[in-house]
């Protein structure tokens, strides 16, 4: 990772605007970038436009740098989403004790990284929803988002490298962290350089692989940075379906 981020500092170094954003909080953040219309496709919700710059600017930051202070900003925008989101759809759907999922990179990928960007998220997220941070229940309070909910009572996530954990002193209140309920297999190629749909599809075509011990009868909610044509995350959603999940949606930060 270290040599990862050395070459990237050489090849582009730090933009003023990364020092603007990480001197923003997530009101200030959600306030001045452009927001989309919610959807990104079926069962795919994203917060902001992709075209924005400082938006693009800070997913870059993220997922090439994994900036912590990014995803900390980006994670809080996010979870407030979420909790609207549940407060909104679960009751009438049944939507109960989700599992959250990082969108997974390729061993070698991640490898080559040193992270995962999702996984950044997901950590983020996870530590806003645990009880004992002070302030996790803060909600961003501007037009366009819900007002607070309180905690469901199903027993949440702790961190780790493990699988799927429930309750404990470490737990959270709305989701559980699940980290080997979905594997990418296959190494494939980025998928910014597929100029059509079809072939992203095409690119992605089998590679994720879903735990069904861990993943039947359960709601998932998938993180992941940018839905471009969503082809990722319904190739995402098709292994998870396929063993046996009940119903998955997703929430990326950008479309």
């Amino acid at each position: 990772m270290k040599l990862f981020s050395f070459i990237l500092d050489l090849l582009f170094p730090r933009a003023p605007l990364i020092r603007e954003i990480e001197s923003m909080d997530a009101y200030t953040f959600a306030f001045r970038v452009e927001k989309t219309d919610g959807y990104a496709g079926k069962n795919i919700i994203s917060l902001f436009s992709y075209r924005d710059p400082l938006v693009r600017q800070a997913i870059w930051e993220l997922k090439y740098r994994g900036n912590k202070r990014i995803a900390k900003l980006l994670s809080e925008t996010l979870y407030d989403e979420l909790l609207a989101f549940l407060e909104e759809y679960a009751p009438l759907t049944n939507f109960t004790e989700p599992l959250l999922i990082p969108v997974p990179l390729s061993r070698k990928r991640e490898s080559e990284r040193g992270f995962n960007q999702c996984r950044l998220l997901a950590d983020e997220l996870m530590r806003l929803d645990s009880p004992f941070v002070k302030g996790s229940t803060r909600r961003l309070r501007r037009e366009g988002f819900s007002s607070p909910i309180l905690p469901n009572k199903g027993g949440v996530a702790v961190f780790g490298d493990g699988g799927c954990y429930q309750g404990g002193a470490g737990g959270g209140r709305n989701f559980t962290l699940c980290l080997h309920g979905l594997r990418k297999i296959k190494d494939t190629a980025s998928q910014t350089k597929q100029d059509t749909r079809k072939k992203r599809l095409e690119n992605l075509d089998g590679c994720f692989e879903a735990d069904s011990a861990a993943i039947e009868g359960r709601n998932i909610i998938l993180i992941d940075d940018v839905a471009t044509t969503g082809a990722t995350i319904e190739e995402a959603r098709r292994a998870l379906k396929s063993a046996g999940a009940k119903k998955v949606i997703a929430f990326t930060i950008a479309h």
